[in-house]
């Protein structure tokens, strides 16, 4: 008899790791739908707050479109007025399911955009607390997805979802949880830990509103967990159906900069 206890309790648990799975991929199903609709354009700011309070402040233009098998972010970042040096930047992000995401920068002059060395994803545009990786989210397609219900945060009830990477997953980031509205599916709050330095990047979402059918947050903000400062991407106006294509996301739309006057 006693030889049967493992496989008893192994039948009785078998059932339980089944309805996780399941809770985890209904819960997961809504972002990744956000995402494989997604066709939206941005205006805003990209604020950076420093430990004493200093901002630079960059005005951002996104857009983005999911084309099969792949979301293509291009983000244009302006010249900050505190800025004594030339910061003008534009970023073409692609993201795959398959986590074979690539990022392309291009600056003033430059003939054609160039890849964004995988050891410079963790830096970002206007300092390091919202990295060029941040623009993406893949970690919902990442395989290992697991969720725990009744978790709250800001007075929501949220489903808590934590996604870690696969072996062919190109990211820094070894965990990442998200806490989803329970009724929307929307990312409240989300703590990222990078790989290598155990290091937790905090995102808060605010102002989120329901315009064109999509679910989409006013303002977002990075801190780096111990550190002062932190980082804002400040939406100010935009269109959740764009109808953009693939023109919008050409090389040459990355190298078209008008001269500054």
């Amino acid at each position: 008899m006693r030889r049967l206890w493992p496989a008893l309790a192994l039948a009785a648990l078998l059932p339980s790791v089944a309805a996780c799975a399941a809770d985890a991929a209904k819960v997961v199903a809504v972002p990744r739908q956000r995402i494989e609709t997604a066709d939206f354009r941005a205006t805003g700011h990209l604020v950076r707050v420093s430990a004493s309070g200093e901002r630079v402040n960059s005005p951002v233009t996104l857009k983005g479109h999911y084309f099969p098998g792949v979301l293509r972010v291009l983000v244009e970042l302006g010249q900050p007025a505190e800025a004594h040096k030339e910061m003008r930047e534009r970023i073409l992000l692609e993201m795959r399911p398959n986590g074979q995401n690539s990022i392309r920068v291009a600056h003033p002059g430059d003939p054609a955009p160039s890849a964004l060395p995988f050891e410079k994803w963790t830096d970002g545009p206007i300092g390091p607390g919202f990295s060029y990786e941040d623009f993406l989210e893949p970690q919902y397609f990442w395989n290992g997805q697991t969720v725990a219900e009744g978790a709250t945060h800001g007075g929501r009830d949220c489903d808590l979802l934590t996604s870690t990477p696969g072996a062919s997953d190109r990211t820094h980031y070894a965990e990442i949880k998200t806490w989803l509205d329970h009724t929307i599916g929307f990312p409240v709050y989300v703590e990222k830990t990078l790989k290598g330095t155990g290091t937790v990047k905090e995102f808060m979402n605010y102002g989120i509103r329901h315009n064109g059918g999509v679910w989409s947050a006013h303002q977002l903000e990075v801190k780096v967990r111990g550190q002062a400062g932190s980082t804002l991407l400040i939406i100010d106006s935009g269109t959740a159906k764009a109808k953009l294509g693939l023109g919008d996301f050409s090389p040459e739309q990355l190298t078209h900069f008008q001269d500054r006057k």
